[in-house]
């Protein structure tokens, strides 16, 4: 064991007295350390043939198609909007067929709702 003379005891007294402001900061100091994680989904799939196919967005893009459709004859408004909300959520996962169908029936079902039904 080491024993400390008076001038290392002073020493390490200043030293703890600046380190006690410090105390709170480790928890900011590990957090600026640490490396970011990155966030990757994988969105596409190989399938047996080698065509790569939309994982995330055909379910998404079914039902918006479906809303769209469905508003032609019941809440163009209503359905319509939601179909094409739910067509670029599709569009953006990565059905772009159905995502693209669905914004543009749900559109359509929306200007015919607005400007042709109430003459009806």
């Amino acid at each position: 064991m080491v024993s400390l003379d008076k001038e290392d005891r002073e020493t390490k007294k200043k030293a703890s007295v600046s380190n006690r402001s410090r105390e709170n900061d480790r928890e900011e100091t590990a957090a600026e350390i640490a490396a970011p994680v990155p966030f990757i989904r994988d969105r596409e799939r190989v399938d047996t043939d080698g065509e790569t196919r939309a994982m995330g967005g055909t379910g998404l893009g079914t039902i918006a198609l479906a809303l769209s459709i469905l508003s032609l004859f019941v809440m163009p408004i209503l359905f319509g909007v939601a179909g094409v909300i739910l067509g670029f959520v599709a569009r953006r996962r990565g059905a772009e067929g159905l995502g693209a169908w669905a914004i543009g029936i749900g559109a359509v079902s929306i200007i015919v709702g607005i400007f042709i039904l109430p003459f009806f």
